[in-house]
C-alpha cells in the first residue's frame, strides 16, 4: 500500500473539474492505482486538514497513440473524486 504523500499524485483542475468543485464541493485528484477509498480519504483529510464526506474511484483506460509508426498505450490511471465537509476547502483549487 502506497503512503500518504504517494497515495495522492496530483490535482486534476480542468474546466470541468473547477466547475465541479465551485457547485458541489467536489474536488478531483489522481491517485496510486492501488489506493482504496480509505486510504484515499485518510490522505486527504491528513495533507489537506479537511472532512471527508464521500470519495468516488473510477480506473481511466489508456489512450491508443502511434508514434514514428508504432502502436502504443499511454499508461492507465485512477481518479478519485472528492466531497468535503460543508465549508471546508483546499486552497490548491482555489488559487
Amino acid at each position: 500500500m502506497p503512503t500518504l504523500n504517494r497515495t495522492i499524485v496530483r490535482p486534476i483542475v480542468t474546466e470541468k473539474s473547477s466547475a465541479a468543485f465551485q457547485d458541489r464541493s467536489e474536488y478531483t485528484f489522481e491517485v496510486h492505482p492501488d489506493a482504496n477509498k480509505g486510504s484515499i480519504r485518510q490522505a486527504i483529510e491528513t495533507l489537506f486538514g479537511v472532512k471527508v464526506t464521500g470519495v468516488w474511484t473510477a480506473q481511466q483506460r489508456g489512450k491508443a497513440r502511434r508514434m514514428g509508426g508504432k502502436a502504443g498505450l499511454r499508461p492507465r490511471w485512477k481518479k478519485a473524486i472528492v466531497t468535503l465537509k460543508v465549508g471546508d476547502t483546499i486552497e490548491i483549487f482555489e488559487g
